[in-house]
């Protein structure tokens, strides 16, 4: 009797487990993951671990984009069924490079690619390397500093999707209401329309308050959301889901409502005259708009068969009167066998999307590419910080080609999805400073100021005035000199290299030795070598100054005197020095100075010893090289 009751009881819970699993089943085929959630989970207590419950776990924490949890089931089921749908195995991967779990994510990828060596999704990717990732989630572009700022209309639940026009930005949000329907898939009211004013003041954008966009038949009781309006702001193209006219939805043979594009009309103020766009289709999903800079083309999102993934954009030719051309897949340049969503195209005709199917951080990520200009164009991951591990869509662009917005499901936002704003601005820095006199301190007016790039060119120079002060912008990530310059002082040179710091002031003052001191021009000591007389080449150098010096005054007369060192006999030295005082004048003579303006040139050999270097006095090299000097005396000026 106990066993038949316990064979009973067995019974009725096995019953009762397919029953549960079937009612999940049902409303996640009616996208409410919420409720299949909770009710999948029951039947994993009750004792049903198979592939279908664990998969159908993680598919609804996926497509609620919470890859954290589906990760975990995911994992569970992959781990456990040897022969799995490959398309889980896929999702796995996207969860854990959406947690940043790069190598588990290249261990399945390897294992994905010997089931789908042909898949497209796959094409990039270097599953020994997480290089690959770590370059697209680094922000550390060197030229370019991208401002993430969270808009301040965002609510609790989802708000996504930008279109400026007309200093209104229109977005789709679940914002609460009380009268608001609510979507099972996320357990949030469904999408309306909403603008909000977009004013500029002191170089930062403000906004106003979110309200409902103006129109009187725009928002229903479903679902509306991303918009195209053209360039005149008189028609715009949006988003719904499949409503038919007594506001109630279309469902297909399937039981699932499709989404389709619709066409209004500004009338006034609002938008009116609701058009159905006559390439929907009941049976399969028509959304997410986009105009050419031109206004002749369409581009949308649709999962029609036929197509190369699980979504494609197309494209149709606007003909006029509500006509237009049959629609287009952009192709495989564009279109994988994964998810290819939200276009966007931006006033220079770059293209911008959304897609799983390329090399990404995890599930959606944003790409531009030149396919209007060049057919044969490979998209282009733009990397964070627009992409994450997350969800990244609905990409913007201002025509300044510079700011814009994007939506992101990140987890630093205010809700579910949530409208971020940004400007990409060019990395620069700045370097300034003061220009001294090093004798006295003083500062220094009329000082010429070079900045140098890393090739020796000269990319800008400066003139000091009375504060002495100078300021150079420049880019970031680069080697600079700034050289300053005075007549009858010595240059002075910094050497700065920027780093990738965005607005940082790097000070470098600069000290101008003068050349002239009382009586004498003075330059650092002209060097011979021992027992020598010809002028070396940082000889040459220093004698330069005294060249400048000589232009700058040009009635200047002045004297030489050259010194040895005690070595050598008396005589000899008197004979060596008298050598270098005249090559010495010889030197500046051929740099074009009249030879009568250097009155005398004489050598003074060992008699005016700097230090106790004398005869038979042990000293180092350095000690008798004090002592091997010249100097130039000012007779007139």
């Amino acid at each position: 009797m106990k066993a038949k009751l316990l064979i009973f009881v067995c019974a009725l819970s096995s019953t009762f487990m397919v029953a549960q699993e079937k009612l999940a089943d049902k409303f996640f085929e009616n996208y409410s993951y919420i409720k299949a959630t909770e009710l999948y989970k029951e039947v994993v207590k009750k004792g049903d671990s198979s592939e279908h419950v664990l998969t159908r776990i993680g598919d609804c924490y996926y497509n609620n984009s919470n890859t954290k949890e589906a990760a975990i089931w995911y994992g569970k089921a992959i781990k456990k069924y040897d022969k799995i749908n490959p398309e889980y195995i896929f999702k796995y991967i996207q969860t854990q490079r959406s947690l940043g779990n790069y190598e588990e994510a290249n261990k399945w990828l390897v294992k994905f690619k010997a089931i789908q060596n042909g898949d497209s999704r796959i094409k990039g990717y270097d599953p020994n390397s997480i290089k690959m990732y770590e370059d697209l989630a680094s922000t550390k572009n060197n030229d370019v500093v991208v401002e993430i700022i969270n808009m301040p209309f965002n609510s609790e639940n989802s708000d996504f999707g930008s279109f400026v026009y007309n200093n209104k930005l229109v977005f789709a949000s679940a914002k609460k209401s009380d009268n608001k329907k609510v979507y099972g898939w996320n357990d949030e009211p469904f999408l309306d329309l909403y603008e909000v004013s977009v004013n500029e003041k002191d170089g930062r954008k403000e906004y106003g308050q979110a309200a409902l966009i103006k129109a009187t038949k725009v928002n229903t009781d479903f679902h509306e959301a991303t918009v195209a309006i053209t360039n005149d702001g008189k028609t715009m193209y949006f988003t719904r889901d499949n409503v038919n006219k007594k506001n109630k939805l279309n469902y297909d043979n399937k039981g699932t409502t499709n989404l389709k594009i619709y066409k209004a009309t500004l009338v006034g103020d609002n938008w009116d005259n609701i058009i159905e766009l006559p390439f929907n289709n009941d049976h399969y999903s028509t959304g997410h708009p986009t105009l050419s800079v031109d206004n002749k083309k369409l581009y949308f999102v649709s999962d029609r068969e036929g197509g190369f993934g699980q979504t494609d954009i197309y494209v149709v030719d606007i003909l006029g009167n509500n006509t237009y051309s049959d629609p287009v897949n952009l192709g495989s340049k564009i279109n994988t066998e994964g998810r290819e969503m939200f276009p966007f195209i931006a006033k220079d005709s770059t293209f911008y999307f959304s897609s799983d199917g390329y090399l990404n951080l995890g599930l959606l990520d944003i790409y531009s590419s030149d396919i209007l200009k060049d057919e044969t164009a490979e998209p282009v991951n733009i990397g964070a910080p627009y992409n994450s591990g997350y969800d990244d869509f609905a990409f913007f662009m201002d025509d300044d080609g510079k700011t814009g917005y994007f939506s992101s499901n990140r987890p630093d936002g205010q809700g579910n999805d949530d409208v971020y704003s940004f400007n990409a601005e060019q990395c620069k820095q700045k370097i300034n400073g003061l220009v001294r006199n090093m004798k006295t301190n003083e500062l220094l007016a009329n000082v010429t100021v070079k900045l140098i790039n890393e090739n020796g060119k000269i990319v800008e120079t400066y003139t000091t005035t009375a504060d002495a002060s100078y300021e150079f912008i420049v880019d970031c990530d680069k080697k600079y000199t700034v050289l300053a310059n005075k007549p009858d002082f010595k240059d002075d040179f910094k050497e700065i290299t920027t780093d990738t710091t965005n607005n940082k002031v790097t000070n470098s003052d600069l000290y101008l030795k003068p050349l002239i001191d009382h009586n004498q021009i003075v330059i650092n000591p002209i060097f011979f070598d021992f027992d020598k007389w010809n002028i070396r080449t940082d000889a040459e150098y220093e004698l330069e100054n005294i060249v400048d010096v000589m232009r700058e005054h040009p009635t200047m007369v002045i004297k030489i005197e050259s010194h040895t060192d005690s070595r050598g006999s008396d005589s000899y030295n008197m004979k060596l020095s008298d050598r270098r005082a005249k090559s010495t004048r010889d030197y500046i003579i051929s740099r074009g100075i009249d030879a009568n303006r250097i009155e005398s040139a004489i050598g003074y050999g060992e008699t005016q010893l700097l230090n106790k270097c004398a005869n038979k006095v042990k000293c180092t090299e350095e000690e008798h090289q004090l002592n091997r000097r010249s100097y130039f005396y000012i007779l007139k000026d």
